[in-house]
């Protein structure tokens, strides 16, 4: 069965709403902008289910990367074409740690597809036109009932046009490449800060500039500059939204 997909969740039981209707809620963004980050908080808090399309498309790079498939920024379509189809991916909550778990062919893969390595072939993965169409169909079956929080690069535009609540999240390249920066080391690999920031900058280039899918804000989404927002001021603008949203 291609791309199989479990989702384990447990919600937070403190709730800081109470909506009356379960939403759909898109978050897009420019990459490590916190989208995840809030994205989980967000629907742990509010008893929905979180869907990391960002996991997805790491994970089918790293794929790529352990069998050979690309090399710089060439990818061999048509064995992926093939290969695609057998691949699983699923995700689990680690209650323990409070951290979701991405699996890819029944092998945890969290740490491995958030190595540096990983976000600089992502772009090029991403943008192959049947990845895309595979993932959104399943991004789309996952959340057809609602109550989730999916956060991504089109989520509002093309897998969720219909979501109640969107948000596009974004700020400055700067800020961003220091959180990411701050985050590898955290995990003992070595790395510059100014690869980080050429990264980000590659990575928000190709993203707008995508033939399929390309980044940008939906017209009805609402903008969310964080650079210089806690987590928690993040997380209570959002929840006054999905309030607003669900009365």
């Amino acid at each position: 069965m291609p791309f199989h997909f479990l989702l384990t969740l447990t919600a937070d039981k403190k709730q800081m709403g109470n909506p009356t209707r379960k939403l759909t809620i898109a978050i897009d963004g420019y990459s490590s902008c916190g989208k995840s980050t809030v994205a989980k908080d967000l629907a742990k808090v509010l008893g929905y289910t979180y869907i990391d399309s960002g996991a997805m498309y790491r994970s089918v790079t790293l794929f790529c990367m352990e069998n050979s498939l690309m090399e710089g920024d060439y990818v061999d379509e048509a064995r992926l074409k093939i290969l695609i189809q057998d691949l699983t991916i699923h995700f689990t909550f680690d209650a323990a740690n409070q951290r979701y778990i991405t699996w890819m062919n029944h092998q945890k893969v969290e740490d491995k597809i958030r190595t540096l390595a990983v976000s600089n072939n992502v772009s090029a993965v991403s943008k192959i036109g049947f990845v895309r169409e595979k993932l959104v169909k399943l991004q789309q079956k996952m959340g057809e009932k609602g109550g989730i929080v999916m956060d991504g690069r089109d989520i509002g535009t093309v897998v969720y046009p219909q979501a109640e609540l969107k948000i596009f999240m974004t700020a400055s390249p700067q800020v961003r490449a220091q959180r990411r920066f701050d985050e590898i080391k955290a995990t003992g690999q070595e790395v510059l800060f100014q690869e980080v920031l050429d990264n980000i900058e590659k990575r928000d280039y190709i993203d707008a500039n995508r033939e399929i899918s390309p980044l940008r804000k939906a017209e009805d989404a609402v903008i969310l500059d964080n650079s210089f927002l806690t987590k928690q001021e993040q997380l209570e603008e959002l929840i006054a939204l999905v309030n607003q949203r669900s009365k």
